[in-house]
C-alpha cells in the first residue's frame, strides 16, 4: 500500500497528496556518496539520519519534518519529532541538506558540500517544484559583498521564489 501524505503546513501544496517515496539507482549512489563523505570527515550516518536522508532523496519536493515525522511512523519506526529535528540538523551541518526557510521545510543538497558556499533555490509558488542552482558568480558576489560588510553569515542560502518557466508559460 503506498502512503500518500498531505503537506498542509508547507505552503501551496495544501491538500495535495505527495507519492510514496521513489528509491532508485541514484538515491542508493546518492546514499553510498553521502555514507562516504561522513566517513571521510569522522561523522557518524546512524541509521536514523539514514532513513530521513534516504527520505528526502526519495520525494521531488521539500518535505517538512513533520512530513518525515509521519513518513517514518508509517514505516513502523515511530519517533519523537525531536529526534528528526537532530537528524535535520546534523545532515544540514554535513551539506547533505538544506532547510528552507521560506517552506519550513528540507530538501537533500543536490551536491555535498561544506555548507560554506553560496547555494540558491528557485522556488516555483505554482508548482511547488525547487530547483538548486549553482553559480560561481552568485557565490563570488555573496562573498564579496558579506567581506565588504564585515558580515559573517551562519548560512548562505538564497531563496528565490516566483514561477517556473513552465508554470509561467501555462499560466
Amino acid at each position: 500500500m503506498a502512503h500518500t501524505l498531505s503537506l498542509q503546513h508547507t505552503g501551496p501544496h495544501v491538500g495535495v497528496p505527495i507519492q510514496a517515496p521513489r528509491f532508485s539507482e541514484r538515491t542508493e549512489r546518492a546514499m553510498a556518496q553521502s555514507e562516504a563523505f561522513c566517513r571521510a570527515r569522522g561523522a557518524r550516518l546512524t541509521p536514523i539520519r539514514r532513513r530521513v536522508l534516504e527520505l528526502l532523496h526519495g520525494f521531488d519536493k521539500p518535505l517538512g519534518a513533520y512530513d518525515l515525522v509521519e513518513l517514518l511512523g508509517s514505516q513502523g519506526h515511530r519517533m519523537a519529532p525531536i529526534t528528526v529535528y537532530r537528524a535535520l540538523d546534523f545532515l544540514i551541518e554535513q551539506g547533505l541538506a538544506h532547510r528552507l526557510a521560506s517552506r519550513n521545510a528540507y530538501i537533500v543538497s543536490s551536491t555535498v558540500s561544506s555548507g560554506r558556499t553560496t547555494t540558491a533555490f528557485l522556488i516555483c509558488e505554482a508548482s511547488g517544484d525547487v530547483n538548486e542552482i549553482a553559480s560561481p558568480d552568485v557565490a563570488d558576489t555573496v562573498t564579496r559583498v558579506l567581506r565588504e560588510q564585515g558580515y559573517q553569515p551562519r548560512s548562505r542560502i538564497l531563496e528565490i521564489t516566483g514561477r517556473c518557466g513552465h508554470c509561467r508559460d501555462v499560466h
